[in-house]
């Protein structure tokens, strides 16, 4: 919508009355969005009572890709691009890539938009993340399976996956009552949750990535700094070879497993 310099500061000032610390940027995308005035107010009501604006905007930028996110779906925060990136450089044409736990799939669309021939799989626990994802990923060609982690997956990628990527919850679970309010109160507890210590879900991985991967295929798993040892402990359990990888820039830690050729 066309939009005069009364709006923009209306807009603005009630951003910022809601606590948005980015309100110049974020009008500029609920106006750009807007089809007209009537639209503008309601996008703005959704995000002043603490929607995230990604849900709000139905879409989110990653690493350069527009991605669709749904409500209630997973937001990709941007320090996942981290991640991303970490798989880019190992990914070799036409590797087999799983994105588990995928979210809107943004961290596998990704690596399939920057690598040419990957065939890539996402899964997740959730119906709703997987029909965004299966969106968001259509125009890769991916596949996209819902169940418990690597259950749901066909038999025939047993052994053949070259790269795993995982961004699963690594909260603790009593950390979660001190999250921002709108991933706290608007995204599925079951992304956020990571178990006591913040890496059950990833022991899970660990556990059984192993049997994925082909000879000399890598897991990257999204940590943090806190927890990057327990999470390479978890992946060198299973007998993979680790390292931690660390972006200050992004403030993103990766811990990665390599299976032994």
């Amino acid at each position: 919508m066309r939009s005069g310099p009364d709006v923009v500061r209306r807009t603005v000032e009630a951003l910022r009355a809601a606590g948005c610390v980015f309100a110049e940027e974020e009008a500029d995308l609920l106006i750009g969005q807007a089809a007209d005035d009537a639209s503008l107010a309601v996008l703005l009501r959704r995000r002043v009572s603490g929607k995230p604006l990604e849900v709000v905007l139905g879409w989110t930028l990653f690493d350069g890709l527009r991605v669709e996110v749904d409500p209630g779906v997973f937001v990709p925060r941007q320090r996942t691009v981290f991640l991303a990136r970490r798989a880019i450089t190992i990914a070799e044409p036409g590797a087999v890539v799983l994105d588990l736990c995928c979210g809107t799939g943004a961290i596998g669309l990704a690596v399939a938009t920057a690598v040419s021939g990957v065939e890539l799989h996402a899964c997740d626990i959730d119906p709703a993340a997987v029909a965004c994802a299966a969106r968001n990923v259509a125009a890769v060609g991916g596949h996209t399976w819902c169940g418990d982690l690597f259950d749901p997956l066909p038999h025939r990628l047993h052994g053949g996956v070259d790269i795993v990527v995982v961004n699963a919850p690594y909260v603790p679970t009593a950390r979660i009552a001190f999250m921002a309010p709108e991933a706290r109160d608007h995204e599925p507890s079951h992304s956020l949750d990571g178990g006591v210590d913040g890496v059950q879900i990833h022991r899970r991985v660990g556990a059984e990535v192993g049997a994925w991967l082909r000879p000399g295929g890598c897991v990257l798993v999204e940590t943090s700094t806190d927890q990057a040892d327990l999470t390479a402990e978890a992946l060198s359990a299973a007998g993979l070879s680790t390292a931690i990888h660390e972006s200050d820039e992004l403030q993103a830690t990766v811990t990665v497993g390599r299976r032994p050729t």
